[in-house]
């Protein structure tokens, strides 16, 4: 059986923007392309008469430096456009900005001397040139694929974005396609796998159906347990262990940072209605274990009475313009603000900065009666933000719920920093719009 054959490289920015086909220069140019965009000012700094860096070493660490962050740039704007929801062009900027922004940060933190100039030019400069390569060289146009009328692929059909076409049999021209999809899990005749075989010797991308609806949707779909190899959903422990002591440190920074804004927020909530300044709610996180969640409250402050688990179940739920919302409560929801003193949870190691976003307890335990596979969400810590809630924002309803772990498992399977770093660009755009709250 066939296993799966080439890639294909998707952009998706939506339905209506569509899928786009781009031919943007390799790593290895795009990184020399990079070399003569810091190389190039350095030398004009260093014809300068009156330039005080030009002659020194400083201009050849800050060389080495800018060339160094607008690589791990590059690596990373690469790495991104496997990802739905992702215009790469839009990653440009904040991917440089990130990579020169740590490679200053590390500069200060080593005292180490270096040309604020060159490193301003360098970014600008790169910025500036890849957007517009990038720009250039990706066509308008919609990606045509070919689908072997073979087992499952019927639903392909229905994704946007896209002009699907049957191929008629295996002597079908397909000299006007960009790439073949075809279920290589199905038994597919000798002719078929042949053709699909030929396809790939002549460079024509094949794609297995399941990861191109993966990739199309965002979204991991788990029916039945003989369907999955639950070991490719699994993270990668060495990442974990590294985002772990990352989330902890860049927890610390920020509880120090925003401490002045924290205690405003808490003034204006007890201005605002009376009660405590913060809700706790048990829910569930990793491994299924429970612990205790922090966030600045929304709402009216509860009477205390507690009745059935129907009624717990249902004070759980936050409807669209739920009357128990605050004036406060209600922009800290729309920005997201409420969820600063998950600090502290990030902090004690019960949650991390990203990841699938933890339930109630008494919806956990609902959902997982109700949906197979429920748990295997907990196999990563849960986020203050994640892949689900930046396409979904707030669900309840079980259907909703059962589309945003299919979201979670594509998350769990794509585990990287790649994806990491596309969920918080997606979550500050989200605190900007104010996108899925309620």
């Amino acid at each position: 059986m066939l296993m799966k054959i080439g890639t294909i490289r998707t952009g998706y920015s939506g339905a209506d923007a569509g899928l786009w086909t781009t031919k943007v220069p390799t790593v290895r140019l795009q990184i020399l392309i990079s070399l003569l965009l810091v190389l190039v000012p350095a030398l004009l700094m260093r014809s300068l008469p009156n330039a005080e860096e030009a002659g020194s070493s400083v201009l050849v660490m800050t060389v080495i430096g800018c060339l160094a962050a607008s690589t791990v740039s590059i690596l990373l704007i690469s790495n991104i456009r496997h990802y739905p929801g992702v215009e790469e062009v839009a990653y440009i900027g904040p991917a440089f900005l990130l990579s020169h922004g740590m490679l200053m940060a590390i500069w200060i933190l080593a005292r180490m001397p270096y040309s604020r100039i060159l490193l301003t030019v360098s970014l600008l400069l790169h910025i500036t040139v890849f957007v517009i390569m990038h720009l250039m060289m990706r066509r308008n146009r919609r990606l045509r694929i070919g689908i072997v009328p073979e087992g499952s692929y019927g639903d392909l059909l229905a994704a946007p974005g896209v002009d699907w076409r049957i191929l008629e049999g295996p002597g079908e021209q397909v000299d006007d396609l960009d790439a073949v999809s075809a279920d290589l899990w199905c038994d597919l005749p000798d002719e078929w796998e042949r053709t699909l075989a030929r396809f790939a010797l002549n460079g024509l991308p094949v794609y297995h159906a399941k990861h191109l609806r993966e990739s199309l949707t965002g979204r991991v779909e788990m029916e039945r347990l003989s369907e999955n190899t639950f070991g490719t959903l699994s993270p990668l422990q060495a990442y974990m262990s590294v985002k772990h002591l990352v989330d902890w440190v860049a927890a610390l920074a920020a509880l120090i940072v925003l401490a002045p804004v924290m205690v405003m927020i808490a003034a204006a909530i007890r201005l605002g209605s009376p009660g405590p300044v913060l809700f706790r709610q048990v829910r569930v996180g990793y491994r299924g274990g429970t612990f205790e969640v922090y966030k600045f409250r929304t709402m009216i402050a509860d009477d205390g009475q507690r009745g059935c688990s129907a009624d717990l179940r249902e004070a759980a739920i936050t409807r669209d313009n739920d009357c128990r919302i605050t004036g406060v409560g209600r922009y800290l929801r729309m920005t997201r603000l409420d969820e600063l003193p998950q600090l502290l949870n990030v902090l004690k190691g019960e949650m991390s900065w990203i990841g699938p976003r933890p339930e109630a307890e008494v919806l956990s335990r609902w959902y997982e009666s109700e949906i197979p596979f429920y748990r295997y969400r907990h196999i990563v810590r849960p986020g203050i933000t994640g892949w689900a809630q930046v396409h979904q924002g707030h669900v309840t309803e079980v259907a909703q719920v059962r589309e945003k772990l299919h979201r979670d498992f594509y998350y769990i399977k794509n585990f990287s920093p790649w994806i990491d770093f596309i969920i918080v660009i997606c979550t500050i755009r989200t605190m900007m719009s104010g996108f899925g709250s309620r």
